[in-house]
């Protein structure tokens, strides 16, 4: 199972990475928060204080065509914001 999918890159996880040390990342459905810990420390070799998870709902969209009312909906992701200790930072940018 492969817990951490990929990092969140927008203004403001990298807002907060720079003011509070704080990470977020797209990660597994099924892993908890321990697990999620021990991921990234062994990708990124740094040691976690904090994990919070956030479970996304699916946006739905509703659009009016010529050939009638269609529906739709995004898919719904498990976000996890990772707190790392003072003085510790993850170079997201190495690998693009």
């Amino acid at each position: 199972m492969n817990i951490l999918i990929k990092p969140i890159i927008t203004e403001k996880a990298t807002a907060d990475s720079e003011l509070n040390n704080r990470y977020a990342f797209v990660v597994n459905n099924k892993a908890n928060k321990i697990e999620i810990k021990n991921a990234v420390e062994a990708a990124y070799g740094v040691s976690v204080e904090k994990v919070r998870t956030i479970n996304v709902r699916p946006d739905r969209k509703t659009r009016y065509t010529k050939s009638g009312m269609i529906t739709g909906k995004t898919s719904a992701f498990k976000k996890a914001l990772v707190q790392v200790t003072e003085g510790e930072t993850i170079d997201l940018y190495s690998n693009l």
